[in-house]
């Protein structure tokens, strides 16, 4: 059952569960937390700070995500739950045969090929059109003030920044990647915790975004120079494609796992993966989280869910399988009799047919957003528009080259994503926003967010403190070094090719908020990042 408790606490943590009544604003960087509280305090609501702090997460965590990305949301506003999905399809001018021709045997991971229409900029827009209360300009305040004037470096983005920066020097020598360089690495190298570090032509767009409503991005100056960019670097994305985008509004998807509803995005995300995950996991009883029984059978169901996912997730107007069928409690059923006492390979089933930032936010008017924005795999493709701070993604890679495959790359179509904001709701009234941004790992924080509040009845902050594992594939699992060791033999016992990680990035980062029936909010941040909770 749902525990505010702060007294409930089991695991090590250098935060503590924070409460407030009249606004909080969750992310991986304080200074973007606090802008965002800025926003509230200056009679915004929820869907304002988001925009504000995703604004800010842009400049002050650009290792992981950026204008040139995507975005997705789910807004509870109106006593009702909104999705907003906004990813970018694949230039029209693309093919897979030329891709073939060129001798490509799967997306590349860099450079302008796996480059899609940025969708960041669209949903900032969207978000306040539909649901703000502030002008776009008023919201983005705060985050072109951080880019123009400087900020100092938080540590664990310091970190990223370094790998990122060793990383390039030995993947992108080509001319059209020195932008990347001059752009993030100006001095030959990263900027240490600490360091004060400006963009101003960072600024200068999200200027020119907060002032026209991304008119420029998308119709004007912007999108000439983000066409001209890829293309010089041999890509197909053109002003056509950028001019044609529009950020959609979706229905979002859910299961009830033990009274509650999880709530994701449908595809092109593979918030579903959770939610299969769940649905199996729901036929079970626990009673301890740090058993091995329990990692067993969460790790299995993962495995069945994403064998699911990867086979039959893609744009909606691709799949061959529909949603409905994926989730229902027969399928589940099918599905959890295969979870057996030892670790299997997974295997993708036939059911009958019928580097990202992840922020939350709740204000006193019960407005609640879970938002997650990303350029993937850190900085994205590793091409930069020059003069404007756009880090453009590599969204693309996701795409297959099998002509048989439902996520097969096509023109003007939507790769399979892996961000994914969730939310929670009981008998039709919001509890919050929960996330864990991270790659293929989303999924699975999900699944083990979900569990620790509702099964093993974790307050938000212990449940993000509590150790985790990620599935990688076949029987592959990394237990976060802070695991019990115990867990760790008998695993292995079991057949899973366990081994301890010490990575914290690679399980993930998340933030939760919960509301509970007076209106007080709980909220917990990422332990294994810079993250803050700005409360009011």
């Amino acid at each position: 059952m749902m525990n505010l408790d702060s007294n409930h606490y089991p695991y090590a943590s250098r935060r503590s569960v924070v409460y407030a009544k009249r606004g909080m604003v969750a992310t991986a960087q304080p200074l973007a937390a606090q802008a965002g509280l800025q926003v509230l305090q200056a009679g915004g609501n929820a869907i304002d700070a988001a925009i504000a702090a995703a604004a800010a997460l842009s400049v002050v965590e650009p290792t992981a995500n950026g204008i040139g990305g995507d975005a997705f949301a789910l807004i509870w506003h109106g006593g009702k739950l909104h999705g907003l999905n906004a990813s970018g399809a694949a230039p029209q001018r693309i093919s897979l045969a030329a891709l073939k021709a060129a001798g490509h045997t799967s997306m590349p991971k860099y450079g302008a090929l796996p480059v899609t229409v940025p969708g960041t900029p669209g949903a900032w827009v969207s978000m306040a059109e539909r649901f703000g209360k502030l002008p776009l300009a008023q919201s983005m305040a705060g985050a072109i003030a951080l880019a123009q004037d400087g900020f100092p470096v938080s540590p664990m983005v310091a970190v990223a920044w370094d790998a990122a920066h060793r990383n390039f020097l030995n993947e992108l020598k080509a001319g059209h990647f020195q932008p990347w360089f001059d752009t993030f690495a100006a001095a030959g190298r990263a900027p240490r915790a600490g360091e004060v570090w400006r963009s101003p032509g960072h600024a200068q767009t999200l200027q020119s975004i907060a002032s026209d409503n991304a008119a420029s991005f998308y119709r004007g100056a912007l999108a000439e120079k983000i066409a001209a960019c890829v293309q010089g670097a041999g890509g197909y994305l053109d002003v056509a494609d950028l001019a044609a985008y529009q950020p959609q509004w979706v229905d979002p998807i859910s299961v009830n796992y033990r009274g509650y509803d999880v709530w994701e995005i449908p595809p092109n995300g593979h918030g579903l993966v959770a939610l299969m995950a769940l649905n199996i996991l729901k036929g079970f009883d626990f009673s301890e989280r740090d058993t091995v029984l329990t990692h067993h059978r969460q790790i299995e169901a993962i495995k069945l869910a994403f064998a699911d996912g990867h086979a039959h997730i893609a744009e909606a107007s691709a799949m061959r399988v529909s949603v409905c069928d994926l989730l229902s409690d027969a399928y589940a059923d099918e599905r959890r009799r295969l979870i057996g006492p030892r670790a299997t390979l997974p295997i993708a089933g036939e059911p009958p047919r019928g580097g990202t930032v992840y922020l939350s936010t709740a204000d006193s008017e019960g407005n609640m957003v879970s938002l997650i924005q990303s350029n993937y795999m850190g900085f994205g493709s590793g091409l930069v528009v020059p003069g404007t701070g756009i880090a453009l993604h590599n969204r693309g890679n996701n795409f297959t080259l099998d002509a048989d495959h439902p996520n097969c790359l096509a023109p003007g179509k939507r790769p399979y994503h892996t961000i994914i904001p969730g939310f929670l709701t009981k008998d039709g009234a919001a509890i919050g926003p929960f996330g864990v941004m991270g790659g293929f790992m989303q999924p699975q924080g999900h699944v083990q967010m979900v569990m620790n509040t509702v099964d093993f009845a974790l307050n938000p902050q212990a449940a993000l403190d509590a150790p985790r594992w990620e599935w990688l594939q076949g029987n592959k699992v990394n237990l976060e070094h802070t695991a019990p060791e115990h867990l760790f033999r008998s695993l292995a016992a079991l057949g899973h090719e366990v081994a301890w990680s010490g990575n914290q990035h690679a399980f993930g980062r998340g933030q939760i908020i919960w509301r509970d029936a007076q209106g007080v909010l709980c909220g917990g941040t990422e332990p294994r990042s810079d993250g803050s909770i700005a409360a009011w």
